[in-house]
């Protein structure tokens, strides 16, 4: 029933952790598009061009990453950060384990979807469904563990996922839910 949704990550959240007693200031005065605001954010924004992310660091050493548009360029990003900052003589760790937080993937069923009647069919328990509050219907999957936000358009957005075959799984699981259920 392999089927093409349009799967595409958005975005991947991964942190790590590059050493600490980071001297932010040091960054801030020698690398020329670093953003850093202690007043309004406690962390420095480093952004990469290739791979295009955005790198937050705090003073204790931890790197937020965001922004990529798959692992291996979070990964990229992560190495280039720990190059710009170790050229400035700051000691950091050479290869920092990078871990995932989230991915944020956008698919498409490509048919319109009736979301009463999803929210019905589907079950109440891990449904949300408020049109006057928000338009599309919020799917809380256990395996893969994920969010989905599923719209009467046949767009998803899944998000929480750990590596993108989370998304691919849940986009699957649901067509094939909604399929089966005669909603699609």
């Amino acid at each position: 029933m392999e089927k093409d949704y349009k799967i595409k990550i958005e975005n991947v959240v991964a942190s790590t952790q590059i050493g600490e007693n980071i001297d932010l200031n040091k960054i801030a005065r020698e690398v020329p598009d670093a953003e850093y605001k202690p007043k309004q954010f406690p962390g420095l924004v480093l952004r990469t061009k290739e791979p295009k992310a955005a790198a937050l660091i705090f003073r204790s050493g931890k790197v937020v990453c965001t922004g990529s548009k798959s692992v291996e360029d979070a990964n990229k990003a992560v190495r280039q950060v720990v190059k710009t900052i170790k050229k400035l003589g700051i000691p950091v760790i050479d290869e920092p384990e990078v871990k995932v937080q989230n991915i944020v993937a956008s698919a498409d069923l490509g048919v319109d979807l009736n979301l009463n009647a999803i929210a019905i069919g589907l079950g109440l328990e891990n449904i949300e469904y408020e049109p006057e509050q928000f338009p599309g219907l919020v799917y809380r999957l256990d395996n893969p563990r994920v969010v989905v936000l599923i719209f009467g358009s046949g767009k998803m957005v899944v998000t929480g996922g750990k590596n993108p075959e989370d998304a691919v799984k849940a986009v699957e699981r649901i067509a094939e839910e909604l399929s089966v259920l005669g909603l699609m």
